[in-house]
């Protein structure tokens, strides 16, 4: 079994779920008392969500180009980002490393295609739905993005920070974000992407009429495939 390295932390709550998804996925298919094999790097939140405010993504960069590398020297077969806004950094990380990045944009897109969507919702951080660097990838795939009015975006983005990020879930929050996904429906789209790993946290797919593509599952899914791989 291939080794994951596995970039943590942010946040912690979003980490535990790739890390059950992971060990979930190997023991179905491995059985018995199969696990995967992760080694684990979890940086400080404060000190990301700071470089992040303050528009540092160099900084940013810097801290998980470090942690990629001491996954590499750990014995890390590839490289795993347990957040999808963090994506952003990617092309900083790869020159620092040898492993490959199994990056969430291109695992989710594979879903997509396989399921036949053309055009998609996408609910994340304000950071991914206002840069580039995850819709791009979707969108050169041939998939349309729909994303929420910038008012929708600062709420639901407020909702992640000041909530889910901090273990908050709470009722009325989930009601934000049933109807700011009703407004993606209206505009055509034909799925929603999970595109920030602590949504699932607050909304699942009996709260939403169009297919769910929570994007951490997909992730930490095909994570767990390739580390099976001979």
């Amino acid at each position: 079994m291939k080794t994951i390295g596995l970039i943590g932390g942010m946040s912690w709550e979003g980490t535990a779920t790739y890390y059950r998804i992971i060990n979930e996925t190997v023991q179905k298919e491995l059985g018995g008392y199969n696990s995967a094999k992760i080694i684990l790097n979890s940086v400080n939140f404060a000190e990301i969500e700071t470089c992040r405010s303050q528009g540092d993504w160099d900084k940013a960069g810097q801290i998980i180009s470090e942690a990629a590398v001491s996954l590499e020297k750990a014995g890390a077969d590839f490289i795993l980002i347990a957040s999808n806004t963090m994506h952003k950094v990617v092309p900083m990380i790869q020159p620092h490393i040898s492993l490959p990045i199994l990056h969430i944009a291109k695992a989710t897109l594979m879903t997509l295609k396989e399921k036949n969507i053309k055009k998609v919702g996408l609910m994340a951080t304000k950071y991914t739905l206002t840069h580039d660097f995850y819709k791009n990838i979707l969108t050169d795939g041939g998939i349309e993005v729909l994303i929420p009015r910038e008012e929708e975006i600062e709420l639901a983005n407020n909702i992640i920070y000041k909530e889910l990020c901090l273990g908050k879930i709470k009722d009325a929050s989930r009601g934000i974000y049933q109807r700011i996904i009703d407004g993606l429906d209206m505009g055509g789209a034909q799925g929603i992407i999970f595109g920030c790993a602590e949504i699932g946290l607050l909304i699942s797919q009996k709260y939403v009429r169009l297919p769910v593509f929570d994007s951490t599952v997909i992730h930490a899914t095909i994570a767990a495939k390739e580390a099976m791989k001979d």
